[in-house]
């Protein structure tokens, strides 16, 4: 019994798809809806090729009409093409390719290195269909690399000629994790990332208007000064406080957010006139109270700084006296 083996469950009539072999004889199943259960390996037998086709022969005896074509005349969605990324758990995330246009696609989706590229997933997504291609690790996120994704569009008949669709995708946490929203027939929550959405051109600019901006005069919009705010005088920087997406995040992610809102709020703090201001840093391995310090230390409007509150938060919080 291998990964990707078809299997089907020995006393029920669930069937489904080795993902993973776990230790203790314990086999990972994905069922149907992409449920995964662990099962132990007893419970389970390898649906063979033999017994696939003579399923396949029962299915066959019987009678059927004759089939016909459902596909409607004429190419109705243009549009349509994605990328899903759907949340498995906190960890994991499953690549879906939908396409929700009136074309088949033959397609290619691959992962170009140094050398080479490495294919992901290639061969015909159906009109109005969606493809799993495969699980990705959010740690991993940073390793990803690119995605190329290469199509042809294709329909029985006749049907206006389209031009190939290439689209090159490379992923950046600050923008990937905020493009969550429904997934079109999968009618699942994802990262959605759409293939072949209008590109945004610039209209060239003629002379006259050229003419025109460059003899244009900039004056100066009217400012008034801004009021500073007065920040809060105990500053929590637990990473849970500061963002809801820490569990996407690195170590060295969260201490960046840490210490750009520790900034943030000292200088606050001295534009508002404030004479002190604590930041709850917490205990941990010490290397944001350390950092903290060092900081302090070096900065020309801070008198000093001390342990605060050891009562209530032991050593995890600094009060920074200002000149």
């Amino acid at each position: 019994m291998n990964v990707g083996d078809k299997v089907r469950f020995v006393h029920s009539k669930e069937a489904g798809i080795v993902t993973r072999i776990l230790p203790n004889n314990v086999i990972e199943v994905e069922i149907e809806d992409g449920f995964r259960v662990p099962v132990m390996k007893r419970e389970l037998a390898v649906v063979s090729a033999q017994e696939a086709q003579a399923f396949r022969g029962q299915a066959s005896a019987k009678p059927t009409e004759k089939a016909t074509e459902t596909r409607p005349t004429g190419i109705k969605a243009e549009k349509g093409i994605f990328m899903a990324f759907v949340p498995l758990n906190d960890r994991e995330l499953v690549l879906h390719l939908v396409n929700n246009t009136d074309w088949d696609l033959p397609y290619t989706l691959t992962m170009p290195t140094e050398r080479h590229q490495r294919g992901l997933s290639g061969g015909m997504l159906k009109a109005k269909s969606s493809l799993k291609v495969q699980d990705l690790l959010i740690k991993d996120f940073e390793d990803w690399g690119t995605f190329v994704f290469n199509c042809l569009y294709f329909t029985i008949g006749f049907a206006p000629e389209r031009a190939p669709l290439s689209k090159r995708l490379k992923f950046r946490a600050n923008t990937f994790f905020k493009n969550k929203r429904k997934a079109p027939l999968l009618d699942k929550d994802a990262y959605l990332f759409q293939l072949d959405a209008d590109e945004k051109i610039e209209e060239p600019l003629n002379a006259q208007t050229l003419m025109e901006k460059m003899f244009e005069k900039n004056e100066p919009e009217p400012t008034t000064p801004s009021k500073i705010e007065r920040p809060a005088s105990v500053i929590d920087l637990h990473i849970e406080k500061l963002t809801r997406d820490f569990l996407k995040l690195s170590n060295t992610q969260m201490v960046e957010i840490q210490l750009n809102a520790f900034e943030t709020q000292l200088e606050k703090a001295i534009a508002s006139g404030m004479d002190e201001i604590t930041f709850i840093h917490g205990v941990g391995n010490g290397v944001l109270r350390m950092e903290l310090h060092r900081r302090m230390s070096k900065h020309k409007n801070v008198k000093f700084f001390e342990d605060a509150q050891k009562e209530k938060f032991g050593y995890g919080a600094t009060k920074v006296k200002i000149k």
